[in-house]
């Protein structure tokens, strides 16, 4: 697996694997009607302008074996967390925890105490598993629908 900073010419490969992940691998936990409000077809073009930003600004990084995209992670220089995502054919086998370490190295060097994030239903065993606590349950609401995620910390030593 090679991992390397986020250029902006990642982005239409990180939007697909953000919609095809979320698609495929969150559909255990959540409606299509939820599904379709966190991760649109219809908005990509959108998406791709504000997440470029976004992730240029942030801690970001992507994750590739050969040649694949199969993960991306994003953390802001304050320690939130904003996005982890791994490919539906990569899941379990180490991504998410390269690409996690990665930004908690990051962390690390910048002298955060904790870092923060808001986890999905189907993310939140994986969080835990790393040191996270659950701060509260949360119900947020996207394109007038309602999904659970849940506010998560995890103190740095």
């Amino acid at each position: 697996m090679q991992i390397t900073r986020y250029m902006d010419s990642d982005i239409k490969e990180v939007i697909s694997l953000f919609y095809e992940t979320v698609h495929a691998i969150n559909a255990r936990d959540y409606s299509s009607a939820q599904l379709d409000a966190w991760a649109s077809k219809d908005d990509q073009l959108h998406k791709e302008q504000l997440w470029t930003e976004s992730l240029r600004n942030n801690i970001s990084y992507v994750a590739h074996i050969n040649g694949t995209m199969v993960g991306f992670v994003d953390m802001s220089h304050s320690g939130y967390l904003d996005r982890l995502y791994v490919h539906k054919d990569f899941q379990r086998q180490g991504v998410a925890s390269s690409l996690v370490n990665m930004v908690e190295f990051e962390a690390n060097k910048l002298a955060l105490t904790r870092l923060s994030t808001d986890a999905s239903i189907t993310a939140k065993p994986f969080f835990l598993n790393r040191g996270y606590q659950i701060m509260q349950t949360q119900n947020v609401e996207r394109n007038g629908v309602t999904l659970v995620n849940f506010k998560m910390m995890k103190q740095l030593t």
